[in-house]
């Protein structure tokens, strides 16, 4: 696989490298993806949290949208 990286983002690679804290850019690129993955999936977790939220809702009993909106906000800060 070949990648392009902007000339920001390759001296931001070789940086990393030059410092020590990664051996090669191949290292630095798979951290950096295993990083955007656990990102997504978090993202993702609480996208399904919140559906299912809304589910339970959607079957009621219901309330006040206020204050089910400040209860989701404070849940999820």
């Amino acid at each position: 696989m070949n990648v392009s990286l902007t000339p920001e983002l390759d001296k931001f690679v070789a940086s990393k490298v030059d410092s020590g804290e990664y051996a090669t850019a191949s290292e630095v690129v798979r951290d950096g993806l295993r990083m955007l993955k656990a990102a997504e999936d978090a993202r993702q977790a609480k996208l399904e949290a919140l559906r299912e939220e809304i589910r339970k809702g959607m079957e009621g009993p219901y309330h006040d949208l206020e204050e089910v909106l400040r209860e989701l906000k404070a849940k999820y800060e």
